[in-house]
């Protein structure tokens, strides 16, 4: 036997091994992003969702390399694009922006197509604005003391107007009538518009709305805004109190966006989105296009993101049940 042509045969047979394992390494750590990215937001074009979804894709796609596609894909609530999300190949390619219905909608609605808990990954956090409290001008209503003090003296005479019912302002308004211990009659809304529309009209006192729904309208002197609902002030809106520091610190209402993928989404594509994302929303860019709504952008990681869901999951489905809120 040639001991020395069987050993360089079997040096020559392990470097083609060797080489295949290599090549099927590099097949299996391909770069990622290799193609377009689809962001699908739940809710129609033009609104404030929508409008950080864009201003995130755009950075998003620099940061990446890549084309972030916005998709649009509304109706039951944000539901039908979450599911959309929920059944897609976990990827990376197909990323959820979802607000805070992301967490209502499991009490609000429990005969959901997915499970919220486990369909999706969080990726990251976008961001935390406040919901504001607005009156007419015209209103007798000056500050936020004069609400509290309005709806003590004369329970459920106070009117107020939500985008509809079971939504986040809806239920930072219930929130509050617990904590404050009154009692306020809810006028629901198919949106902000139409509600908006019957606060000037005089058809209602006050509006509960997200900030990029009514700051234009803040700013121009149309309406008044008498409290934020978010635990600190805002540098976005100068000398409008909190409901918090007025007398009820426990309460916090914000609205939130952040990013989901389908779960089983491979955990290094997870990272590199979520470095990403945050590198997006630090860009001089991202903060001049949400600084007028008072959008907050603080950092998590992909295993912060999710606990944040969790909580938000639980608190909202306390306040849901305590509320007897019922879709429709």
């Amino acid at each position: 036997m040639n001991v020395g042509r069987f050993t360089k045969k079997a040096v020559h047979i392990f470097a083609m091994f060797f080489a295949m394992g290599m090549l099927s390494h590099a097949l299996a750590q391909s770069p990622y992003p290799e193609r377009p990215i689809r962001l699908i937001v739940p809710f129609t074009p033009g609104g404030g969702t929508d409008a950080i979804a864009r201003s995130l894709g755009e950075r998003l796609g620099e940061t990446l390399g890549t084309t972030v596609v916005i998709e649009n894909r509304p109706g039951a609530g944000s539901t039908i694009g979450s599911d959309a999300v929920a059944r897609s190949k976990p990827d990376g390619y197909t990323l959820l922006l979802a607000s805070t219905a992301h967490v209502i909608n499991p009490t609000l609605m429990p005969h959901l197509p997915y499970d919220t808990g486990k369909a999706f990954s969080a990726v990251a956090l976008v961001g935390k604005a406040p919901n504001v409290i607005i009156v007419r001008p015209d209103s007798p209503l000056k500050s936020f003391a004069d609400l509290i003090q309005s709806a003590k003296s004369a329970p459920g005479k106070l009117t107020y107007g939500s985008s509809g019912n079971g939504t986040a302002v809806h239920l930072a308004a219930e929130m509050l009538s617990r904590q404050a211990e009154i009692s306020l009659t809810h006028v629901p809304y198919k949106g902000a518009g139409a509600a908006f529309n019957d606060l000037m009209g005089g058809q209602i006192n006050m509006l509960f709305a997200t900030a990029s729904a009514v700051a234009p309208a803040v700013q121009r002197g149309q309406v008044r805004a008498l409290a934020l609902t978010v635990p600190k002030r805002s540098a976005a809106w100068p000398g409008v109190p909190t409901v918090a520091e007025s007398g009820y610190p426990d309460y916090a209402a914000e609205v939130w966006y952040a990013i989901y993928a389908a779960a089983g989404t491979p955990p290094e594509i997870v990272e590199r989105l979520n470095k990403g994302i945050n590198d997006a929303i630090q860009s001089p860019e991202f903060k001049r296009r949400t600084e007028s709504e008072g959008l907050q952008s603080p950092i998590l990681t992909p295993a912060q993101a999710e606990a944040f869901t969790a909580e938000e999951l639980e608190k909202w489905s306390k306040i849901v049940k305590q509320a007897n809120v019922h879709n429709g």
